[in-house]
């Protein structure tokens, strides 16, 4: 297996573990109050927003050439750090 492919493998696994994060707060938040509810489906709106961007960045380095595919790999570390960071974020608010 190629570098590429492995970078491509362990990132898929990476999205895999952070949707199952955004799912549980998703179902933490069908369990909150009426007011609490708002403040958390606006939270996993942008929680799903940064997941899409970054599996799109994921999908863009997957269909680069083996000698672009280095170039690709910071815009998807930024946005794979985001996400983290967001979901974490997420979690802290929310406990």
């Amino acid at each position: 297996m190629t570098e590429k492919n492995e970078y491509e493998k362990k990132f898929e696994a990476k999205l895999r573990e952070i949707k199952a994060e955004i799912d549980k707060l998703k179902a933490k938040a069908d369990q909150a109050k009426a007011e609490s509810k708002v403040d958390y489906d606006k939270t996993i709106q942008k929680l799903k927003k940064e997941y899409s961007y970054t599996e799109n960045k994921l999908q863009s380095l997957k269909k680069s050439s083996s000698d672009a595919w280095t170039d690709l790999k910071a815009g998807l570390e930024d946005a794979w750090s985001s996400l983290q960071d967001g979901v974490k974020s997420a979690w802290r608010h929310f406990k």
